[in-house]
Parts: structure tokens; C-alpha cells; sequence
């Protein structure tokens, strides 16, 4: 007997549904190579430079979390919230690259021209990033929300 969920929780690609025609791959209709330095990052590695950059802004803030006496609970989180805007903010403009996307070597660049982010472009996807849904809603390449309105992508270096 089939699962009753295996058509759409195991995604489209299950129900027969190709994304890419044959001889595609991400990345390939912004001239991006199939795979090596400059491809498209895949969501795993996005994943794991996130969760880096989570930890990294965490200890930031628990530091502020101690120059205040006795915060509250929305305190503790504004502190770490406001450490991940900087880094993005200061970082992405400045090497294209977040702590934990140095881990991961990935690097955001401008789409239209591979160059670095302005501080504009980077906070608005940051804001993004922290809203979290749009950052979770991709295209067919793995571009997220957040990545669209910035004109941005994640390529890997």
C-alpha cells in the first residue's frame, strides 16, 4: 500500500513535475557554471551559513544581554535581532561574505553585474532574512525572496 503523502510531500519532482528541462541546472539562465566556484549555492549550504550566522549574532547580543541589568525576553532577542542586521549590513556591503558564509564558502553578489551589495540592497534582504518567510519562498534556481527584491544571489566561491 502507497503512502497517501508521497505525491506532495515528497514535491513536485514526485508527482512528475520537472523544474528544469534536460541538460539544465540552477543557475544556468543567469550564466552561472553547472557546478564549481561561481555556481549557484545549493539550500543546504544557505542553510548551514545561516545557522552559523544565527550562533555568531547570538553571542553578540548575549554580550549586550549583559551590559543591561535584568532584560526581558523581547530585550534578549531585539539584542540578537539588531547583531545579525549589523553583520549583514556591515559585512555584505564591505567582502560579500557573512561569518557563516565564509564557513560555507558562499558569497552574495549584485545578479545584474556580480559585484558587491550596497548597504541599501543589504539591509533590505536582511530585513527580509529576519522576517524569515520570504527567505524560505524560492524559485526554480533557489533564489529566495529576499534575494529577488535585493537583486542579489548566492553564488559559491
Amino acid at each position: 500500500m502507497t503512502r497517501w503523502t508521497g505525491t506532495w510531500l515528497s514535491g513536485l519532482g514526485a508527482a512528475g513535475v520537472q523544474l528544469h528541462t534536460e541538460g539544465d541546472w540552477r543557475g544556468k539562465r543567469y550564466g552561472l557554471p553547472e557546478s564549481g566556484p561561481g555556481s549557484m549555492a545549493t539550500f543546504g549550504n544557505r542553510v548551514g551559513a545561516v545557522v552559523v550566522d544565527l550562533v555568531v549574532a547570538g553571542l553578540i547580543g548575549g554580550l549586550g544581554n549583559l551590559l543591561t541589568s535584568n532584560p526581558s525576553p523581547v530585550q534578549r532577542q531585539a539584542f540578537g535581532i539588531a547583531a545579525l542586521i549589523v553583520l549583514y549590513v556591515v559585512l555584505l556591503p564591505t567582502s560579500g561574505q557573512t561569518f557563516g558564509m565564509r564557513v560555507a564558502r558562499l558569497r552574495v553578489v549584485r545578479l545584474r553585474d556580480g559585484g558587491l551589495l550596497g548597504v541599501p540592497a543589504a539591509f533590505l534582504r536582511v530585513f527580509l532574512v529576519v522576517l524569515t518567510i520570504p527567505a524560505l519562498f524560492t524559485d526554480r534556481d533557489g533564489r529566495g525572496l529576499h534575494d529577488r527584491a535585493a537583486g542579489s544571489i548566492i553564488v559559491r566561491t
